[in-house]
């Protein structure tokens, strides 16, 4: 009778079923905190994304919910529904929003180096121009301007931020 027991009970297989099931188990808890991430988003983030209706309903109606009971309910019933997602399309995506992705990050320093060679070099502005047809050339020059007419840091600052915003939403056009 000992024999059939350590025959059952042999530690390969106890071990195999044991990851199997941590395996299961972290699979899950990623789900969970992808679905999380996914009610963060805001209304046009989320419209970006490629999701099922299924999927889609069940995570705006987390985001509706207001009582922490209702909303980890919900959460688990948007994990379930993301096992029959591409999961690593929408990871994807949430990086590039979170600018985490690599090719963000790249174009995140493009951008800084455009800023950059436009408030300091006269000839970066025509480059510019031709990188980008689509730029409004009007408005380019009058942001440029007031980051260069600002006559204190924070005005400076706030100048040249919206020089940026507006370089990002340039670039995003022409993408």
């Amino acid at each position: 009778m000992s024999d059939e027991i350590n025959q059952n009970d042999s530690p390969s297989e106890s071990t195999e079923e044991l990851s199997s099931k941590t395996a299961r188990k972290r699979e899950a808890q990623r789900l969970l905190e992808l679905g999380r991430r996914l009610g963060e988003l805001n209304k046009e983030q989320f419209a970006s994304l490629n999701l099922s209706a299924k999927l889609a309903h069940a995570i705006e109606e987390y985001q509706r919910f207001r009582s922490h009971g209702a909303k980890k309910r919900q959460l688990q019933f948007v994990g379930k529904l993301m096992r029959h997602e591409d999961t690593t399309a929408i990871e994807a995506h949430i990086a590039h929003l979170d600018g985490e992705s690599a090719q963000a990050q790249y174009q995140f320093s493009q951008l800084e180096q455009w800023r950059e060679a436009l408030l300091t070099e006269p000839d970066s502005l025509t480059e510019f121009i031709a990188t980008f047809p689509l730029v409004d050339r009007q408005q380019l020059r009058q942001l440029i301007k007031k980051v260069h007419s600002a006559r204190n840091e924070p005005d400076q600052k706030a100048a040249s931020r919206k020089l940026f915003r507006f370089l990002r939403e340039t670039s995003e056009l022409s993408d």
